[in-house]
């Protein structure tokens, strides 16, 4: 199978857009949710913080992609460089409060409130959360605001881990055009989603709907 790098050719129109809480995680990296106890596991749910902690993007790591229009399966990947200008291009941009459900139009009403990237694997803070990731990684910390996905999807685990939705350039292959990017994120986003997930984004929207007209 292929392998394509993905890279930023051009800053003003590239980048990351926004970070997705979600139920399969590329990364293959669960976040953890921050509590008061020294000692810190997966999943662990404090309601006072609710702060989530994980991984954005982990260099070299190669990410399964599928093109609908060909039908071709391939791997894509970032290298460390591009990985630490689009984490700082993420926050130059404004994005730090661009944070979702599912890549979903349900926003965390949340903000990025910490954004590194790991230089020491020993003594880097993720180390202190068991999380053993290669230098060159981005991680974050994230503040929701939102009690009803902090409550039906973070605190019941239905959502592992973060993903990013952007526009990259693919190095051996034509960039593709913004809204062709989008759609293909969209089409691999919903062949994910159980039903469960799917209904429980109905609720969502129905106690939403409820509170605007209360």
């Amino acid at each position: 199978m292929k392998t394509y790098e993905l890279f930023l050719s051009d800053e003003d129109v590239q980048g990351i857009d926004c970070i997705s809480v979600v139920g399969s995680p590329a990364m293959e990296s669960k976040f953890i949710a921050l509590a008061d106890e020294k000692k810190v596991q997966f999943a662990k749910i404090d309601n006072e913080k609710k702060i989530l902690l994980g991984v954005a993007l982990i260099p070299e790591k190669k990410i399964y992609r599928f093109d609908e229009k060909t039908k071709e399966e391939y791997y894509v990947y970032f290298s460390k460089e591009t990985i630490k200008r689009a984490s700082e291009l993420y926050l130059k941009k404004g994005n730090q409060s661009n944070a979702n459900l599912e890549h979903s139009k349900y926003t965390l009403n949340g903000t990025i409130v910490e954004s590194w990237i790991v230089e020491d694997t020993e003594k880097d803070k993720s180390r202190l959360y068991n999380l053993n990731v290669p230098v060159g990684t981005w991680m974050g910390t994230i503040k929701v605001n939102n009690d009803v996905i902090w409550n039906d999807f973070i605190k019941t685990g239905k959502v592992k881990g973060f993903s990013i939705e952007g526009y990259f350039a693919d190095k051996g292959k034509l960039p593709m055009s913004k809204q062709e990017n989008d759609s293909e994120i969209l089409n691999e986003i919903m062949a994910g989603l159980q039903l469960l997930e799917i209904v429980d984004i109905l609720k969502l929207e129905i106690k939403e709907e409820k509170k605007k007209s209360s």
